[in-house]
């Protein structure tokens, strides 16, 4: 007879990296493309500030037009390649997440087998099933 153990496979346990919800990805990896283009520009609108500051003495206006046509280009060029890191980043993230989840189920499992003998005898029942076919 077989004894189904439900803690072995809850309701609540992780899913597959390709199984998780694409438009959540998107959603927080639009976030994240926000941030990190808002930390780029920033860096780049110091840098420009410094360079501008050093040669515009006197040109106050033309040191404005160049530092936001700098901060312009800056947005331009830089919003998909941090668009397609961010995604990346958060999809790594959120992989490395279910990892760790599933790792912690299966080390839950294990120390239920490990004290339960039915548990165990389920387990190795699987296993040889597993290496017969």
């Amino acid at each position: 007879m077989s004894y189904f153990t439900p803690f072995l496979l809850p309701s609540s346990a992780p899913r597959a990296p390709g199984m998780l919800a694409k438009k959540q990805t998107v959603k927080a990896s639009r976030t994240l493309a926000g941030l990190l283009s808002a930390a780029v520009l920033a860096a780049l609108m110091v840098i420009a500030e410094q360079l501008i500051d050093n040669w515009a003495e006197g040109h106050l206006l033309l040191a404005w037009v160049l530092l936001w046509s700098a901060l312009f280009a800056g947005l331009a060029l830089l919003a998909r390649p941090l668009r397609i890191a961010s995604v990346a980043a958060a999809l790594a993230l959120q992989n490395w997440f279910a990892a760790r989840a599933q790792a912690h189920y299966e080390q839950a499992a294990w120390e239920l087998a490990l004290q339960d003998p039915r548990v165990r005898q389920e387990l190795r029942a699987a296993h040889s099933r597993s290496v017969e076919t």
